[in-house]
C-alpha cells in the first residue's frame, strides 16, 4: 500500500503512479476538467501520465477527491479537486506535497501552467507569474514559477 498521511478534514494523500491508480486519477480529472471546465477529453490524458509521480487524495471513506502530478523536470500539473472539497485545504495540501517531493529530488524550481482564476492560489504558495497569458484547451493560463530553497 502506498504511503498515506492523515490530514485535516478527514482526507489523506497517497503517492502513486499511473499504472496503479489511472482509473481513480482519471475519474477526478475527468469530472473537473472535461465535465466542469469543458476541456476536450482527448486533451485530458497525455503521454506524461505514465512517467509522472501522481498524488491521489481520498476522503475519509476512501473515495478519490483530488489529484496532482509532478514531472521529472519540475512541472506540476493536473491539479484537480472535486467541487465539494474546494476551500478545505485539499488543493494546498496537494501543491505543498508536490513542492516537497520536488525539493527532495533536488530540483531548483517548480513550474505550473495556472488557469488565470487560480493565479491567486499559486501566489499564496510563493509562485510568481511570468510571461504573457496563453490559451490551453480553451482556458486562459499563465506560467508561474517557484524557486526552491535548499
Amino acid at each position: 500500500m502506498p504511503p498515506t498521511d492523515a490530514l485535516p478534514e478527514e482526507f489523506a494523500i497517497e503517492t502513486t503512479d499511473w499504472a496503479a491508480s489511472a482509473t481513480e486519477l482519471h475519474a477526478v480529472r475527468h469530472a473537473v476538467f472535461v465535465e466542469e471546465q469543458r476541456v476536450p477529453p482527448e486533451l485530458e490524458i497525455d503521454g506524461s501520465d505514465p512517467v509522472a509521480l501522481h498524488l491521489l487524495v481520498r476522503d475519509g471513506d476512501g473515495r478519490p477527491i483530488g489529484t496532482g502530478r509532478l514531472l521529472a523536470d519540475g512541472h506540476i500539473g493536473r491539479m484537480a479537486v472535486l467541487p465539494g472539497w474546494r476551500g478545505r485545504g485539499v488543493g494546498a495540501a496537494i501543491l505543498e506535497r508536490l513542492v516537497a517531493v520536488a525539493r527532495e529530488r533536488g530540483l531548483a524550481e517548480v513550474v505550473v501552467a495556472a488557469q488565470l482564476r487560480a493565479v491567486g492560489f499559486y501566489e499564496r504558495h510563493r509562485f510568481r507569474a511570468e510571461g504573457p497569458v496563453f490559451d490551453e484547451a480553451g482556458i486562459p493560463h499563465r506560467t508561474m514559477r517557484r524557486r526552491l530553497e535548499r
